[in-house]
């Protein structure tokens, strides 16, 4: 009775990693042989590891990335322009603690989304929280926010995230208003949190993608001056990916 007590406050008080641990070393006499404070410390330890765990498949699940990615799966062949050292530098994520930007440049296919996804999951795991968007469909939900007078709300939800993930950035050129929408946003977010952009468009056609000179220049010196850059090079990762399934005959 005593010990179904015990493990019912444990619930109550929301350490469900300490009562399964504590049921396991009940369970197993080889705990008996350790002292009182290491039996402890190995169900505390188990208790902040669960708590560690769920708070990053929080955090993943609420960045909202088109798929899974992570670094131990990226492709450093020759040819392709990513540095192992230079990736593994940005992912100790020391850009994100001073506030910078990451650019992930290259051609149509050659695997900005997975390298920006990878590095934003980098950012995950050090406590990061984060969010994806696809830029394509992040222009109408701010457009959409604006009709409804709460275009202020989102932008006051989006300056707390410490790193946005802008997908498939000035892909299609912006409209002044577009423009003014993500001018606002950099406002915010201007030596206060990061972003990850990644674009087709080498940096020096970007200017040319917003039709306003002034927005434009306003856009493009938040952005330029404070930001590391991966220029990806080579093949398109789909063609390839879709050579190697081909039966061969």
């Amino acid at each position: 009775m005593l010990t179904q007590a015990l493990f019912d406050k444990l619930l109550q008080l929301r350490l469900p990693a300490f009562r399964d641990g504590l049921r396991t070393q009940q369970n197993n006499p080889q705990y008996a042989e350790l002292s009182f404070e290491e039996r402890l410390a190995l169900l505390v330890d188990q208790e902040c590891l669960r708590r560690q765990n769920n708070r990053l498949q929080r955090l993943l699940k609420a960045a909202n990335f088109p798929f899974p990615a992570v670094l131990e799966d990226l492709d450093f062949s020759p040819g392709r322009g990513l540095e192992r050292a230079r990736v593994l530098e940005l992912a100790q994520g020391q850009w994100v603690q001073n506030h910078q930007h990451l650019f992930v440049l290259g051609p149509t296919g050659a695997g900005k989304t997975y390298v920006s996804c990878a590095l934003a999951t980098a950012a995950v795991r050090q406590g990061f929280p984060v969010r994806y968007f696809r830029t394509s469909r992040l222009l109408p939900q701010l457009a959409q926010a604006r009709q409804q007078n709460t275009f202020h709300d989102l932008l006051q939800r989006l300056t707390k995230i410490p790193v946005l993930v802008f997908d498939d950035w000035l892909r299609d050129p912006l409209t002044p208003a577009q423009a003014q929408d993500l001018l606002e946003i950099l406002d915010d977010r201007f030596g206060q949190a990061s972003l990850i952009l990644a674009s087709q468009l080498p940096v020096a056609e970007w200017h040319v993608c917003i039709p306003n000179p002034t927005l434009a220049d306003a856009l493009l010196d938040r952005l330029v001056h404070n930001a590391h850059r991966l220029q990806l090079e080579g093949e398109s990762q789909r063609k390839l990916r879709a050579i190697r399934s081909m039966p061969h005959t």
